[in-house]
């Protein structure tokens, strides 16, 4: 089958991935020289540990393993298999954990709650103000830039695969058998298949389709600090992460002291990821009503700095990048939002912010279902 993927970010590039596995002749589209956006403009998490129970957690646990496929075969990809550690400044945050431990599919998520002096043998970098641990071993990070052309060249090396960037897809129609995918400098590409992976885009292509479809768009605001002294062996979330994630859905949960008004006001949880230059990667804010603010505001930023400072005991070093970005989520906390515009017209987006976790699982439901 001749598949035509329409994006280059990372659910279109698991696609391509996918398809290629499968036998499959693929082109991939991509209207920048690389993807831009939401793609990466992350954390590089795989994030498995506050996942929802049932269909999301499933599809979770099946994309973690199927990034460890990945990683197998292309070892160069920058993949570590860190864990998570969400970590509890209150007896509170701890009660929640407990009874966490006592979900059905706590196993699936392979938790364990540790104290101190277990946080510490696994994240000595961890000398702060905390009293134990959710530990997720499960948990895993990618370099979001990296993953992305580590994946791509991997493609190339198969002649099924043919990668276009900078050419912008303004027209997308079933032409009986085929489906005809128009780019703006007039060069037609046909495939039995079009799978358009538009991201946070819902306008240039089905924009009708997208306006009644149960998804939005969310802004998030991140940073990054110059290199840490030491290495952070894992990833780190706080207890706020707890308010947030739906995998924390326990009773408990509604006697979580109310949160600093910081962070109650822009939605947030601190998650921090060490990247491979020894940098760390903080975050994050969730802005859900369009418009969006184009500034930046400077106190999320300030007040997760300081959050991270006192879980590692010491202040983290200078902020030296800050940014924002745009993904499309599933209003209904579906897994994605897939959808046929025509019978050989796919379209995949609205994952949220779990399209780093969720792209490989999601594109083999994808690929299967052809």
């Amino acid at each position: 089958m001749k598949i035509v993927i329409i994006g280059g970010g990372i659910i279109g590039t698991a696609h391509a991935f996918e398809a290629i596995k499968g036998g499959h002749q693929v082109i991939q589209l991509e209207r920048d020289d690389v993807a831009r956006s939401a793609s990466v403009r992350n954390f590089g998490l795989v994030w498995v540990s506050g996942r929802k129970s049932g269909a999301e957690l499933q599809a979770a646990v099946r994309a973690r393993h199927l990034w460890d496929e990945i990683h197998g075969a292309i070892p160069e990809m920058l993949f570590r298999a860190n864990g998570s550690l969400t970590l509890a400044i209150n007896k509170e945050e701890v009660a929640v954990m407990e009874e966490c431990l006592k979900k059905e599919d706590a196993l699936d998520r392979q938790w364990q709650i540790l104290d101190r002096d277990e946080t510490q043998k696994i994240n000595p970098a961890l000398r702060g103000n905390y009293l134990a641990s959710l530990w997720c071993p499960l948990d895993a990070t990618v370099e979001p830039g990296s993953v992305l052309r580590s994946m791509r060249e991997y493609l190339l090396r198969n002649e099924n695969y043919i990668w276009r960037n900078n050419l912008d897809v303004v027209d997308i129609r079933s032409d009986g058998s085929k489906a005809v995918v128009v780019a703006r400098n007039g060069e037609l590409f046909e495939g039995d298949v079009a799978i358009v992976c538009p991201g946070a885009d819902h306008t240039s292509l089905f924009k009708e389709q997208f306006d009644t479809a149960p998804i939005r768009r969310v802004r998030l605001q991140m940073m990054s600090t110059a290199p840490l002294d030491e290495v952070l062996t894992t990833s780190i979330a706080d207890g706020d992460s707890m308010r947030y994630y739906p995998g924390y859905e326990v009773p408990t949960r509604e006697n979580l002291p109310p949160q600093h008004h910081i962070a109650s006001t822009n939605h947030m949880q601190l998650l921090m990821v060490q990247r491979a230059d020894g940098t760390l990667t903080i975050g994050d804010t969730h802005e859900y009503a369009e418009p969006f603010e184009f500034k930046l505001d400077e106190d999320p930023y300030t007040y997760l700095h300081e959050v991270a400072s006192n879980l590692l005991g010491k202040k983290l070093p200078p902020i030296v990048n800050r940014w924002d970005g745009v993904y499309s989520q599933r209003t209904d906390g579906a897994v994605c939002d897939r959808r046929h515009m025509a019978h050989n017209i796919i379209s995949v987006t609205g994952p949220g912010g779990r399209g780093n976790t969720l792209a490989p699982a999601i594109a083999e439901e994808t690929i299967k279902g052809l």
